[in-house]
C-alpha cells in the first residue's frame, strides 16, 4: 500500500501543541508500520461526501483524517475531534478530468456568504468591475486545474474577490488565473497519460509524497512542508546540472519549478567552481528573502556556500518602485494559505500589508493610547511607510478586510524621523 502524506497534514500538525504534535506523530508512525492494527480505531466520516475519509484515533479527542482508496493511504489532517470532522467533511480527493492530477479539493457547497446588516443604506451607483475570466473557455480552465464545481465561480471572479477564490482552489489552478489576471497567458500543461497514476502528475506532487518508510516519514513530520521545495524531479535537474556554452532560458507554466531550478543551479555553480561567486537575482523583496530561506535549507550541509564571509552565493533583488496590489497578486496568491491561518492577527496583518506592497517597516500598535489618556481596548494604530503613501485606499482596505470586525484603527504614515 502507498503511504502519502499531504501538505495539509503538515499545516494541522503545526496548529497543535507540542505533547499533541507528539502523540500525532506517534499515531502517524504506527499507520504507516501496520495500518490494519486495532490501535487505530479507524471509523468512516459518515458525513463526508468522499466516503473514503476515515478517522483515527490519536488520544481521546485528538484524531487524524486519512483518505484510503484502493492501494493508496493519506494522511490528510489531524485536530480535535469537531473540527477533524468538519474538516473532512467539506473536502474530497479525485482525479481532475482533463489535467489526470489528483487534487484534494474544498466542496464549492460549503462557502457561503454572510450577508451584514447595514443600518445606514446610501444608495450610490456602483460600477460593476469586470469579470476577470469570462471570455476564457471552460475547456481552457479545465486545462489549468479548475476544478469543474469551481468554474461558475471563476468565471464571475474580478479583482476584488480573485485573492479569496484562490485560498479555495489548488495551487495550480490559482496560480494559473493569477497569471491571467495580470495579463499573462500561462501554457496550458499537457495531461496525463491514459492511465498514468493521478499522484505521480507534477501538480498532485505539490501536495501529496510518498512516503517510502520511517525515516522518510519522520523528516516529513518534522520539517515544514517547504522543506520538501527544495527537492528536484529528474527533469529538473537535468535542467541545473547541463553543460551550456551560453545563455539559457527556462521556461514553464506557473508552479513548474522554474524558480527552485535557478536557485539548484545558482549552487551547483558553486559547487563546481569553487572560485566563483554566484549571483541570483529577483524582480522581488519578498522573493528573495523565501529565497535566501529555501538556499539555508538546500545547503544546510554546506554553510560555507551561503556565508557572508565566502558569499559564494548571494541573492539580491532588483530596485522597482513599490507596487500596486494588483502587481503582487502573483505572491499574495502564492502564500494565500499561509495568510489565512493568520487572519485576523497582528502577524497576519503585517503580512498582508509587506506582501500587498512589496516593502517591510509597517508596526501596529495594540491598545494605543493618545496623551494623558488611557489606552484604548480593541484599537491599533498602523504605521506605514512614508512611501507607501500613495497606496493608501489600498492599505486601508487591506486593514478593514484583515482586522477583526470589532477593531477600530487609525493609519499614519510618519515623516522620517519620527
Amino acid at each position: 500500500m502507498d503511504f502519502r502524506i499531504a501538505d495539509t497534514f503538515t499545516d494541522s500538525l503545526a496548529k497543535l501543541t507540542g505533547d499533541e504534535q507528539k502523540a500525532a506523530k506517534t499515531t502517524a508512525f504506527e499507520l504507516q508500520m501496520n495500518p490494519a492494527h486495532p490501535s487505530m480505531s479507524f471509523e468512516r466520516v459518515d458525513r463526508a461526501k468522499d466516503k473514503n475519509f476515515w478517522s483515527a484515533r490519536v488520544s481521546r479527542d485528538l484524531r487524524l483524517i486519512v483518505h484510503k482508496s484502493g492501494g493508496s493511504l493519506i494522511l490528510c489532517y489531524v485536530a480535535h475531534h469537531d473540527p477533524a470532522y468538519q474538516w473532512a467533511e467539506r473536502r474530497k480527493v479525485e482525479v481532475h478530468p482533463t489535467t489526470g492530477a489528483a487534487q484534494l479539493i474544498e466542496l464549492r457547497e460549503t462557502v457561503k456568504e454572510i450577508a451584514i446588516p447595514k443600518y445606514v443604506e446610501v444608495e450610490q451607483p456602483v460600477l460593476a468591475k469586470p469579470a476577470l475570466f469570462a471570455h476564457i473557455s471552460d475547456e481552457v480552465l479545465l486545462g489549468y486545474g479548475v476544478p469543474t464545481d469551481w468554474l461558475k465561480d471563476v468565471r464571475q471572479a474580478n479583482e476584488d474577490s480573485i485573492l479569496d477564490l484562490a485560498d479555495h482552489l489548488p495551487g495550480e489552478a490559482a496560480e494559473a488565473l493569477l497569471n491571467l489576471a495580470t495579463g499573462k497567458t500561462p501554457p496550458v500543461p499537457q495531461p496525463a497519460a491514459v492511465g498514468a497514476d493521478p499522484f505521480e502528475h507534477p501538480d498532485a506532487q505539490r501536495r501529496f509524497r510518498v512516503m517510502s518508510n520511517v525515516e522518510e516519514l519522520e523528516r516529513a513530520l518534522e520539517y515544514p512542508w517547504e522543506k520538501w521545495s527544495v527537492f528536484l524531479h529528474p527533469a529538473q535537474r537535468e535542467l541545473v546540472k547541463g553543460d551550456y556554452s551560453g545563455p539559457v532560458r527556462v521556461s514553464g507554466s506557473a508552479g513548474t519549478g522554474k524558480t527552485i531550478v535557478a536557485l539548484h543551479r545558482a549552487v551547483h555553480l558553486a559547487r563546481t567552481h569553487p572560485d566563483a561567486r554566484i549571483l541570483l537575482t529577483t524582480f522581488s523583496h519578498t522573493l528573495a528573502n523565501a529565497l535566501q530561506v529555501k538556499l539555508r535549507r538546500l545547503i544546510s550541509n554546506e554553510p560555507r556556500l551561503g556565508s557572508e564571509s565566502s558569499n559564494k552565493v548571494s541573492i539580491d533583488q532588483q530596485r522597482d518602485p513599490i507596487s500596486s496590489g494588483l502587481g503582487n497578486l502573483r505572491e499574495l496568491i502564492a502564500n494565500a494559505a499561509y495568510l489565512s491561518q493568520w487572519r485576523g492577527t497582528k502577524r497576519g496583518l503585517l503580512l498582508f500589508l509587506q506582501i500587498a506592497t512589496g516593502t517591510s517597516n509597517f508596526e501596529i500598535e495594540e491598545q494605543t493610547t493618545g496623551a494623558n489618556a488611557p489606552p484604548r481596548s480593541f484599537h491599533i494604530r498602523v504605521r506605514a511607510p512614508r512611501e507607501t503613501e500613495l497606496h493608501r485606499a489600498l492599505i486601508e482596505r487591506i486593514i478593514q478586510l484583515e482586522k477583526p470586525a470589532y477593531v477600530t484603527y487609525e493609519l499614519d504614515f510618519p515623516s522620517p524621523g519620527h
